[in-house]
């Protein structure tokens, strides 16, 4: 007897390509997408010792496989931690009009060139969908509208609140000497400091997007998804902004 599709079979496809979808659209360009492949590849090998018979490797293996989902849990917990926070966010820029956009965009990347002639170091931290509202919790708590005046306050060298890093959301400063934390990558080049090392750490378990003046050279840099741009003008900068808060995922 042939068995018809019910309306439920096709909004369980519906569903399951859609959490398929959204994940891999998440995880793109994440060092994330590499170790599945890695994992992916494991998994090929596996098949492969079973058809062939190949009994020592395909125990190794078996054992791998049998702990998949722990090992899975390890190494994907940053990344599991960032998407479960992600869910119910709301668009960075959702509760300000367009001449407010503009004008953000004008008035924090024009701050960043002041600070950098100064030689003032800085970070600004700009949340996207990812809360970072246990980082502000250690900062100071504040609700005021992004201006330079502001800006160049907390960041005085004379400001209590300068060492930390100032969080913006939705448009709007509301935070200021946050803690964050420092990327543990090896790799990362010596003439960065503690501001660049926050920067990419806080990059690396969000999707945030972090500014960097630095106080020695007076570079502007921001880091995103664990990598750091430098070297910045001020129109390199606002383009990377506009993309990278206008783009929702």
């Amino acid at each position: 007897m042939t068995e018809f599709l019910r309306w439920q079979d096709i909004l369980d496809i519906i569903l399951v390509s859609f959490i398929i979808y959204r994940i891999l659209v998440f995880i793109k360009g994440t060092r994330a997408i590499q170790l599945i492949v890695g994992l992916i590849i494991v998994l090929f090998v596996f098949y492969i010792s079973k058809k062939l018979e190949l009994f020592t490797l395909s125990w190794i293996l078996g054992s791998f496989v049998g702990s998949l989902i722990i090992i899975v849990v390890v190494i994907f917990q940053d990344d599991i931690r960032r998407m479960l926070l992600a869910l119910g966010r709301s668009p960075f820029l959702k509760r300000i009009t367009y001449l407010e956009e503009t004008l953000f965009y004008d008035i924090l990347v024009n701050t960043c060139v002041i600070l950098g002639k100064r030689k003032t170091g800085a970070l600004i931290v700009i949340e996207r969908d990812v809360g970072l509202e246990e980082f502000m919790e250690i900062g100071v708590r504040l609700d005021a509208e992004v201006n330079t005046e502001l800006l160049l306050s907390i960041f005085y060298p004379g400001s209590p609140l300068h060492d930390g890093a100032t969080i913006i959301r939705e448009g709007r400063i509301r935070a200021a000497g946050c803690i964050l934390p420092l990327t543990q990558r090896e790799d990362i080049d010596k003439v960065f400091g503690t501001r660049h090392r926050a920067a990419i750490g806080i990059s690396e378990i969000t999707d945030a997007v972090a500014i960097v003046v630095s106080e020695e050279r007076g570079h502007i840099s921001y880091a995103y998804r664990g990598e750091i741009y430098t070297r910045l003008n001020n129109e390199s900068l606002k383009a990377a902004l506009i993309e990278l808060l206008r783009k929702r995922k």
